[in-house]
């Protein structure tokens, strides 16, 4: 006879483990099945954030920002420091380090809240009579537990080029690209994203040199048109070359070089030949071995599990969340759904804000956004009225020795409820929180304008931004 649960999850990325945590919070027997191990077989929770994506990431990034500052910026300091040498097997030992701690961290988080953990891939074997649905689990011995609730929180996998797959020796997905044994005399990217943009960035910081080639027209269209011109000059200041509007040929591969045929904006040929290659042109929903139609769990025609706005499927109790549903491929999406999710299933009303979920690239400068760009606002007819600030007049900033890039406020011209905050520079990806709760809570620029800010910190250009809607900043 299978164990019975109020809630199993399948998945323990950051949509998985946080949902899973939540129920069990609210009284809920919860059990959690993921798929990840290491080499030896022991598991790993915490999905491509944890293990190839946002936490590894922000580790190499960290460490070759360390390097490039002592190679480039001690000295304007007073620190001399002499012939730098790089021990890129210690840089990558210390990102696996990383990438541990949050692993147990994950396994504590479950013991602690007496959460079920199954190492294994969980999949549906059928329904019930009683509308229970039972999860067969594949392990290290395969096992059937059932379940009242069943939250899919399976993520998303890297989309490759057509005819060209990941070997992640030369071609690389996130997850090649962050194990690199030695670096690359040249590095191409396909896709000027956020992941092409971060992991191209550690390895020309590590001595790479990197091109970067993009299909859309528009560097960075995403963001609003001022960041993303202040991110490409920045960028073409640090070395990494980028080139927009291009159209990929035939890729042709050999075991010592990979070589890139592609047409310029302009209509010119050109071929890019490099020792490796990064492919970062998005991710597509993970759904392989769930076994859908065991239950009849509709998913779309892009694969996606089918949910509507409160993360239901079109299955009675069972709910879907993260990167393999609608919305943006965001871990901290994921965790909200997880946990509105939750609530949910206990009878409470989960909260979830789609229009503010910031969005962060964990660049030097960094880049980081939350609600509608000018642009558009613009495209709607929206009347507004914008401020901004440059780092470039911050004191902290200064004393820091980083002051590109600027605070840039949008609020309605009428009510002055802000509408989109968008930053580059430096500690944008903290700064943001700021503009989320005063977004959250409806609030106007003026509200900002009128909070005290610590002086001397970065925050202040967001205070002195907020007073540039009205066109009254005091230091710039």
């Amino acid at each position: 006879m299978s164990t019975q649960f109020d809630v199993v999850v399948i998945g323990a990325g950051p949509g998985g483990y946080i949902a899973a945590i939540r129920a069990a919070q609210l009284g809920k027997k919860v059990a959690c099945i993921d798929a990840w191990t290491d080499e030896a077989g022991n598991p790993k929770p915490g999905g491509t954030c944890t293990n190839v994506g946002c936490i590894p990431s922000k580790a190499l990034l960290q460490s070759s920002e360390h390097f490039e500052q002592a190679n480039h910026h001690f000295a304007e300091h007073g620190i001399e420091v002499g012939n730098v040498k790089l021990k890129l097997e210690t840089l990558i030992g210390r990102k696996d380090t990383v990438v541990k701690q949050n692993n147990d961290g994950i396994q504590f988080l479950f013991k602690k809240n007496k959460v079920t953990f199954f190492s294994g891939k969980g999949e549906f074997a059928g329904k019930a009579a009683d509308g229970s649905y039972s999860i067969k689990v594949s392990g290290k011995k395969e096992e059937t537990i059932s379940a009242t609730h069943v939250i899919v929180a399976t993520g998303s996998q890297p989309r490759a080029l057509p005819g060209l797959a990941f070997d992640e020796t030369q071609v690389l997905s996130n997850d090649g690209a962050l194990n690199i044994p030695a670096v690359p005399k040249k590095l191409g990217v396909i896709g000027a994203g956020v992941i092409g943009l971060e992991l191209g960035s550690v390895w020309r910081r590590l001595g790479a040199e990197v091109v970067v080639l993009e299909a859309a027209p528009d560097f960075l269209a995403v963001c609003d048109a001022q960041v993303a011109k202040e991110a490409q000059k920045a960028f073409a200041k640090q070395g990494l070359v980028i080139e927009t509007g291009v159209k990929i040929g035939e890729i042709k591969q050999t075991a010592k070089a990979i070589t890139i045929p592609y047409t310029t904006a302009k209509g010119e040929e050109q071929s890019l030949v490099v020792d490796k290659l990064i492919v970062s042109i998005g991710r597509v929903p993970y759904t392989t071995g769930l076994n859908t139609e065991a239950v009849g769990l509709q998913l779309d025609e892009r694969g996606f599990v089918v949910v509507d706005a409160d993360c239901k499927t079109n299955l009675p109790n069972v709910w879907a969340v993260g990167d393999v549903v609608r919305g943006p491929m965001l871990a901290h999406k994921a965790e909200e759904e997880g946990v509105a999710v939750a609530e949910r299933i206990a009878g409470q009303h989960g909260h979830v804000n789609f229009d503010t979920i910031p969005s962060v690239i964990y660049t030097a400068p960094e880049i980081a956004w939350v609600g509608k760009t000018e642009q558009a606002l613009k495209a709607e007819k929206r009347e507004i009225k914008v401020g901004s600030f440059p780092f470039l007049a911050n004191g902290r900033a200064r004393a820091l020795g980083d002051t590109t890039g600027f605070v840039k406020i949008i609020a309605d011209a009428k009510t002055d409820e802000v509408l989109g905050v968008h930053i580059i520079g430096p500690s944008a990806s903290e700064l943001i929180a700021e503009a989320v709760t005063i977004m959250e809570f409806k609030g106007a620029a003026e509200d900002i304008a009128r909070i005290c800010h610590a002086h001397p910190t970065l925050s202040e250009a967001m205070k002195e931004a907020a007073l540039a809607v009205d066109k009254r900043a005091l230091n710039f």
